[in-house]
């Protein structure tokens, strides 16, 4: 990684956490934060049970840079209870795997961004800038579609039988596609479970499957074929 150059004026950011089991890539995110942030208490952790105890020890750094990919670590989980035992820190996700739905769950699941392990410096620079002011990063490639429909992405797939799906049918969806069951999706779209039911049984009759299982291969072969989303970033969604 290169140096980020000249430091920047960011007074909330007095400490900071680098969990990642990689110290070749460890060492260098550290030397390059340590010429943005001066006087920065940098600690590391290579294992998420590392990052824990000191939480436990009273450690409450200002912003966390996460990896997904640890060896304590089995999917998205990994991410959510670093959340739980660091709830007033602003975490930066930095990992190799992507996807559009992992990134965005990501956020729902109160990470302050997302940047792809081979990002420039520069990137990274803006990124933090970005986080520092109290918004959100995200990649130009990992963006909702503009007009804020939440349901853009879905509007976007060549897959007939998928764009065929109601608005409600694709919500459903996508809730099956993150391993929500029946009575969670009621609860999330403030509906009926009976409701919920007799939209999946309509939803798979016309994706032409016969169960939730089967209906969530087509869509994220689907997904894969048009966004280019990675198998195991897939995976990471249901652990």
């Amino acid at each position: 990684m290169e140096h980020c150059g000249v430091p920047i004026q960011q007074d909330f950011v007095s400490s900071m956490l680098i969990v990642d089991d990689h110290p070749l890539y460890s060492d260098a995110l550290e030397s390059a934060l340590e010429l943005v942030f001066e006087d920065c208490d940098i600690r590391k952790s290579s294992t998420l049970k590392g990052a824990l105890e000191m939480a436990k020890g009273g450690f409450e750094p200002d912003l966390v840079m996460f990896d997904l990919k640890l060896p304590d670590v089995t999917g998205i989980s990994g991410f959510r209870t670093l959340r739980k035992h660091f709830p007033e820190s602003r975490v930066l996700v930095i990992s190799s795997l992507a996807s559009f739905e992992l990134v965005h769950s990501l956020l729902r699941d109160g990470a302050s961004g997302f940047l792809p392990k081979d990002t420039s410096a520069q990137a990274l620079r803006g990124a933090l800038a970005e986080i520092m002011a109290g918004g959100v990063y995200v990649p130009k490639g990992f963006q909702q579609p503009s007009g804020g429909d939440r349901d853009g992405i879905w509007s976007k797939f060549d897959h007939p039988k998928l764009a065929e799906m109601t608005p409600q049918q694709k919500r459903i969806m996508r809730l099956i596609c993150r391993g929500k069951a029946n009575k969670q999706i009621a609860y999330e779209l403030s509906l009926a479970e009976a409701t919920v039911k007799a939209h999946i049984t309509a939803l798979l009759r016309r994706l032409g499957v016969r169960n939730r299982t089967q209906a969530v291969v087509m869509v994220e072969g689907a997904i894969a074929q048009q966004f280019g989303d990675e198998p195991e970033a897939r995976a990471f969604l249901r652990h």
